[in-house]
């Protein structure tokens, strides 16, 4: 007896509508190959975004310069109102980098002139501790104030002496010499003298004579 074979046909179409075929075409699009390939919501955003991107490139005539223009002025724009209000108006000539900040491990705010003031009074009673400081601080803050020298909080005496002597390269031992002085009364507890603040004293005085000429511009 002749085994019997099954024929399986393979053209015959399948109706779309019934409730066979949909339940199949449910059933295998509920497999979890095709579910992670279901666009995230980022996909869906990522799209959206690229679509109106490409818009603004189209353009209503086809053409995006005029697009394109607009939205940089207007961000521009924004970006500088959002800094005037933010910052303020800037100023040409700074007022000090030092207010309400900290300099060689103090808060200080004062001006350069206050600080000589504080020097000369300390020297006065033969406070000489504070004299020393309170003048090293003024020459720090004075050519700060006149942006010949830039003071951080984290500057200290030995690097703020090296930065002015880029612009005084004749004051180099003495600026070398007065950092050491403030060293040494701030941080080792000398007692200071009075010939080291009048040393101090005769440098802030050449210093404020300093000028910084800018290089004329060649063709």
């Amino acid at each position: 007896m002749a085994d019997r074979q099954t024929v399986i046909r393979f053209d015959v179409p399948v109706d779309p509508s019934s409730p066979e075929a949909q339940d199949w075409l449910r059933g295998e699009l509920s497999r979890p190959e095709y579910q992670s390939a279901k666009p995230t919501w980022f996909d869906l955003a990522s799209k959206a975004v690229q679509d109106w991107i490409g818009s603004l490139f189209q353009g209503p005539g086809g053409d995006a310069a005029p697009v394109l223009l607009l939205v940089v002025v207007v961000v521009i724009a924004g970006l500088i109102v959002a800094a005037f209000f933010l910052f303020g108006r800037p100023r040409i000539n700074r007022r000090s980098a030092l207010d309400r900040r900290a300099l060689f491990g103090a808060d200080e705010a004062r001006s350069a002139a206050d600080l000589r003031a504080s020097a000369e009074q300390a020297a006065r009673q033969g406070d000489w501790v504070t004299a020393v400081e309170e003048q090293f601080r003024a020459i720090a803050v004075s050519l700060d104030e006149r942006t010949l020298v830039h003071v951080t909080p984290g500057t200290t005496a030995n690097e703020f002496a090296l930065q002015t002597a880029r612009i005084a390269t004749d004051e180099s031992e003495a600026l070398r010499r007065a950092a050491r002085a403030f060293d040494e009364v701030r941080y080792l507890d000398r007692p200071g003298s009075e010939s080291a603040y009048q040393h101090l004293v005769a440098l802030d005085q050449r210093l404020q004579r300093v000028r910084v000429s800018v290089p004329a511009v060649t063709a």
